[in-house]
């Protein structure tokens, strides 16, 4: 792994690896993934609604992949409050994505399931806690009537309204990744360093403010 840490003047941004596509294929945007998994060192087949592996005692067991998802995450986050804490914690969703997909839990199998309109935090909410899930639009929404752009200038107002977009079409972490910054709308805005230093004063104060935005959009009191 490659750690960026650009100098005073460089571009925030980190550039993309050799060969590596530079559109949204790259934030979230829908790949076929394989069936079969190993999970905690157990080889497992998703098929359909369904999922397989082989207990300890060497019997093959069957269930439904809803039922195992639930239990996956509540031995990782054992109520509602355990899981929102960490998530609200957790600078990168993305992190949470990723421990979970060591548990068997491939949320875009998930998706296939429960809708694929809704995002990994709804997903992850309504089929381990059954709390009722709201569409990525739906939440985008959300943010928008609250007028939680007031305090933000004109600029740095379009640029959530963007990110606001992009979490309704493609899911968390094309927020999170600043390549979406080299997309448009963001590219007929100004460069990615342009937007960062010019529109939110810097690189610390454009990560507060995509911290704030993810707060509004992740806000259980609007979601009950």
């Amino acid at each position: 792994m490659v750690i960026f840490e650009p100098k005073d003047d460089e571009d925030p941004v980190p550039p993309d690896p050799p060969g590596e596509p530079d559109d949204d294929d790259d934030l979230g945007g829908d790949t076929e993934g394989a069936k079969k998994y190993v999970v905690n060192g157990v080889p497992v087949s998703i098929i359909a609604e369904r999922i397989e592996y082989y207990g300890p005692d060497g019997n093959l067991v069957t269930e439904s992949y809803r039922d195992f998802t639930r239990k996956q995450i509540q031995s990782e986050f054992a109520s509602l409050d355990d899981f929102l804490r960490r998530w609200n914690t957790t600078k990168k969703k993305q992190a949470i994505v990723e421990l979970l997909e060591e548990h068997g839990v491939i949320l875009e199998n998930l998706a296939e399931l429960v809708g694929k309109e809704y995002g990994d935090f709804d997903l992850i909410c309504h089929v381990a806690y059954d709390q009722p899930p709201l569409t990525r639009k739906e939440r985008a929404d959300n943010v928008r009537k609250r007028n939680y752009f007031t305090k933000y200038g004109e600029q740095a107002r379009a640029v959530l309204n963007a990110l606001l977009d992009k979490y309704a079409d493609r899911g968390i972490e094309s927020v999170e990744n600043t390549k979406v910054l080299k997309l448009q709308p963001f590219s007929n805005m100004g460069t990615p360093l342009e937007i960062i230093n010019k529109v939110f004063g810097g690189k610390e104060q454009y990560e507060k403010a995509v911290l704030e935005l993810e707060q509004e959009l992740f806000s259980q009191e609007k979601s009950a």
